[in-house]
């Protein structure tokens, strides 16, 4: 070193400089890490404390919720790519640093940031959230991962296909292995069909309102919004990008909702299922949070019939009453545990059951689902959806209808539940839900239906219609 150099006073600190699109960002990924939480529900009111303080505009809300939802949907594949860059197992990697470096990483190989910005403002965030040690670090880590594009990544990480379909498909899409083969197995078919089905759940989805009859029309709401026509539901309505649903005077009223096309088909193919003799007691049996039981009890309504919607958690229950809220028809709202049911066998014309399960068909809106998921969850849900089931079939009258949903494609949650409840009860036999459904395409060989987010647009909903016969 010169002894000019030695000489020329050291540069004063610089302060870290806060970024709250970044900071909120952050905030979002440990909520999800630490408290296990949704981003759906973490991120509007993190949005709306930070418009209140006037830290946000609306561009800032959007690159705010690309970064929250893009480092979720991929966080598979960045991983594999950070793991490249870094001299330790990733596991050995404090989750705070590997949260900071994800978004960095999504940054440079998953939007048009330039490669500075997005270094520099990463580099900044972590000052900030780790120290200026650890930022060293993550601008080290960055550095490397800017040197290649997604691609040229993608191609060095991934094992060929040829050698491994699945490991290859779940690195490139960022689905864990054993989601990419069970949905495979569901889906059938070659190499194009699961390749388009997981990076669908990699878009990110549009939002779609429903206007409930009686209440609302799609009409009107149409006159509300920007909005385009549902694909297969007369009901639907989908919102033009950017649009806030909760600014629309009838989804503030409750005459509509904010509700994903196939969960709509549900309720609406178990309305127009065919039933013998009577048709004026209906009952959801699993109703939280009240989506598919505002609609059918809009559609009850409108035949003079009575819903009743059963919830067992009591919270859940409070959102059912909520949605339901001005239904202008009979309705009522109870807690109670489908599996112990409080009402007699044989008392209901229509029963809708959509049970809890793993929600593999929603990873377009819940994409952390996917790294939360393991497969012996499934083994926790089984008895649930077996007894749900059952129940549902002792409460509709003989010459009802029963319609079983799950918001999962999995094999072991759909086929695999109706067929052990039909042969282990008896007295019931399927319909085929296709004709229930019209309009919509590839509905398979039937008589259940699959709904996929590639083929429909829509959440990969499961629906078996089953008729009492003894």
């Amino acid at each position: 070193m010169s002894e000019q150099a030695r000489r020329r006073p050291p540069k004063p600190y610089r302060r870290p400089q806060k970024d709250p699109v970044r900071m909120l960002a952050f905030e979002a990924l440990r909520a999800v890490d630490e408290r296990d939480a949704y981003a759906n529900l973490v991120l509007p009111p993190l949005l709306k404390k930070a418009r209140e303080k006037g830290d946000f505009d609306g561009r800032d809300a959007a690159l705010a919720t690309e970064l929250v939802y893009g480092t979720l949907r991929r966080q598979g594949t960045y991983d594999a790519i950070i793991a490249a860059c870094v001299d330790r197992p990733l596991r050995e990697v404090d989750p705070p640093v590997l949260d900071v470096l994800s978004l960095g990483a999504h940054q440079l190989l998953g939007t048009r940031i330039p490669t500075h910005a997005a270094v520099s403002a990463t580099v900044e965030l972590a000052r900030v959230v780790l120290g200026d040690g650890r930022a060293k670090f993550v601008n080290a880590v960055l550095r490397k991962i800017s040197r290649q594009e997604l691609d040229a990544w993608v191609e060095q990480v991934a094992p060929p296909y040829e050698d491994d379909a699945e490991d290859h498909l779940a690195v490139v899409h960022s689905h864990p292995r054993w989601v990419v083969s069970a949905l495979w197995d569901s889906l059938g078919g070659g190499r194009a069909g699961i390749e388009d089905l997981l990076e669908a759940d990699n878009e990110r989805p549009e939002v779609t309102l429903v206007a409930r009859p009686g209440r609302s029309t799609a009409e009107e709401l149409a006159a509300a919004t920007e909005t385009l026509p549902g694909r297969w539901s007369p009901y639907a309505l989908r919102m033009a990008e950017g649009g806030e649903p909760g600014a629309i005077e009838a989804v503030k009223e409750g005459r509509a909702g904010v509700q994903d096309e196939g969960s709509q088909l549900v309720a609406i193919a178990l309305a127009n299922a065919p039933v013998e003799g009577a048709d004026t007691l209906w009952l959801d049996g699993c109703a939280g949070p009240g989506g598919k039981a505002a609609l059918l009890a809009a559609l009850a309504a409108e035949r003079g019939a009575f819903l009743l919607a059963s919830e067992k958690q009591p919270h859940r229950a409070r959102l059912v009453e909520r949605a339901l809220a001005g239904n202008p028809g009979p309705y009522q709202v109870i807690a109670a545990d489908g599996t112990r049911p409080p009402w007699r066998p044989g008392s209901f014309d229509r029963v809708l059951v959509d049970v809890p399960c793993s929600g593999l068909g929603a990873l377009r809106r819940r994409p952390e689902a996917r790294w939360r998921r393991r497969p012996e969850d499934l083994d926790g849900f089984a008895p649930l959806q077996r007894a749900l089931l059952t129940e549902a079939l002792s409460a509709v009258r003989i010459g009802g209808v029963v319609g079983y949903a799950t918001c999962s494609p999995h094999l072991a949650e759909t086929r695999v539940v109706v067929d052990d409840v039909l042969k282990r009860t008896g007295g019931a036999e399927l319909i085929d839900a296709r004709p229930l459904l019209p309009g919509v395409p590839a509905l398979g060989d039937g008589p259940d239906v699959q709904l996929w987010p590639h083929l429909h647009g829509t959440d990969a909903m499961y629906l078996a219609l089953l008729r009492r016969t003894a």
